[in-house]
């Protein structure tokens, strides 16, 4: 890749106007096109015999007819193929002043946009990010933030967008940004081929500027500043922008974080979200079934409900979809075993991880063994890593509160999660089937206090025992037993 110097060397001025330059152009292509004709002989005198175009016949311009008067009258006009080849020079001379050097193989063509994740709803996140990416391409205007965990293909993207502004033939700049400031240092040796002046007005002024790698971390007072002093000049000349943010804008200092993070400027995309390594232990959204419970799949009009029960379902359905849209405060679902409880709480989950957004979904007695077994030596998490995770995740899902083996232990780490929630008034959903006079009244007063939860019950019978007695596959009925509950 060359050196910043050699690219402003040989940087276009950009001082003439588009008519200016039209004109200029057409003098050119007009003075090229005069000793041109059909048949030229080369240098040995011998006549070409290889004609590449069917219409001009090698020369590269023609005449059209048109009658006396017209202003195209008399004059060589540019065959479609010397058209092509003025474009061809023109993009390769703005490849060659974008910096991209190797990137310049990273288009839209070859990204995939599935991502990484083997999670639809994921996937379908990934395009959207990617129809966004392409859509500023194609009408650059305002900044586009990419901002995700590294190895997500944020730089992919970005340099995809200025391969793509390339190809509509409009000037961009790529720029790794610790590369950018070792590249404004040098510019005060004695031996730099161009002025910091120079160097620092062709990166504030660029019509179209890609800035890889854009954090605060190891950066000096110094470099912060020059930092600001870029990024505020294309806020407030609008000039278009890509940020690649890692991992996320709000690492940024509050000068540069309220400019990125203006909504009226600026489009913040979250790419992917790598997983925390505290919550491999468990994914439940990643199992077949919870992954296919959504909102769409949610069979809310059952003909076996009397209209008291429907109006109660579709109340609940539509504070659970209000709460994936808007997550604030506690939602609690009460009903009996299949009653859609789990399917809609998972529905909330699998929205929010549709929108990129973080959400920890966990069933409860397994939650409490893998607390269990951070105390073995083979853990790779330690208890406190995963307890204040847990307690302090964006968005909890707790599924199935009361099924866990009720030993002191158990009772006080679920007090202590649900009670720091309570007090942070952190975005939580809970599910139970147990009435709440049977549940713990340090959790069940939190969990009915309306000055942060909403208590919902529903009252509709087992919607899988219904569907087995429709098909006539229902299995005979026995008692329950308690060890299914998890209890001992």
């Amino acid at each position: 890749m060359e050196s910043l110097g050699e690219i402003l060397k040989r940087r276009p001025t950009p001082k003439a106007t588009s008519e200016e330059n039209s004109r200029a152009s057409s003098r050119v292509e007009e003075k090229d096109a005069a000793p041109q004709e059909v048949g030229a002989q080369d240098q040995d005198g011998d006549q070409d015999a290889k004609v590449t175009c069917t219409i001009c016949k090698g020369a590269g311009y023609i005449r059209v007819d048109v009658p006396f008067g017209h202003p195209d009258f008399g004059r060589a006009i540019p065959c479609q193929c010397r058209l092509k080849e003025l474009q061809e020079r023109r993009i390769s001379g703005l490849l060659e002043h974008s910096n991209l050097g190797p990137l310049a193989r990273l288009t839209f063509a070859n990204f995939d946009e599935s991502g990484r994740s083997g999670d639809p709803t994921r996937q379908e996140h990934f395009r959207a990010v990617c129809t966004e990416a392409r859509s500023f391409a194609e009408n650059p205007e305002g900044w586009l933030v990419l901002e995700g965990a590294s190895g997500s293909g944020k730089t992919h993207l970005a340099a995809a967008i200025a391969n793509r502004c390339i190809e509509r033939g409009q000037q961009v700049l790529f720029l790794v940004t610790p590369d950018l400031l070792d590249h404004l240092r040098s510019t005060f040796g004695p031996a730099s081929e161009i002025t910091y002046d120079e160097l620092f007005d062709l990166v504030r002024n660029v019509p179209v500027l890609v800035l890889d790698d854009f954090s605060m971390q190891s950066t000096t007072p110094w470099s912060e500043e020059k930092l600001f002093q870029i990024v505020n000049h294309r806020y407030n000349a609008q000039l278009p922008t890509v940020f690649v943010v890692n991992p996320s804008i709000k690492a940024l200092d509050d000068r540069l974080r309220s400019r990125l993070g203006d909504l009226q400027l600026s489009k913040v995309l979250l790419v992917e979200q790598r997983r925390s390594p505290i919550f491999e232990w468990d994914d439940a959204l990643e199992l077949e079934l919870l992954r296919k419970m959504t909102f769409d799949k949610f069979k809310r009009r059952q003909s076996h409900l009397s209209p008291e029960q429907q109006e109660s379902l579709e109340h609940v359905y539509q504070s659970a979809l209000s709460f994936a849209e808007n997550p604030e405060n506690w939602l609690v679902l009460i009903g009996p075993i299949g009653c859609g409880k789990t399917h809609l709480a998972a529905a909330i989950a699998n929205y929010r991880r549709s929108k990129g957004q973080p959400v920890l979904f966990v069933v409860v007695p397994d939650l409490l063994d893998h607390l269990r077994a951070t105390f073995s030596p083979e853990s790779r998490v330690t208890y406190d890593e995963l307890f204040d995770a847990v307690r302090s995740a964006p968005v909890l899902i707790l599924d199935d509160l009361g099924t866990e083996s009720a030993s002191p232990w158990a009772q006080e780490k679920l007090f202590q999660i649900i009670n720091h929630r309570y007090n942070a008034r952190l975005p939580t959903v809970i599910t139970t089937n147990e009435h709440l006079e049977h549940i713990d009244p340090r959790l069940s007063s939190r969990m009915v206090d309306p000055s942060v939860s909403m208590p919902m019950g529903l009252k509709v019978p087992d919607f899988r025992r219904a569907s087995e007695e429709g098909t006539g596959t229902r299995p005979p009925t026995r008692k329950p037993d308690r060890r299914q509950r998890g209890r001992p």
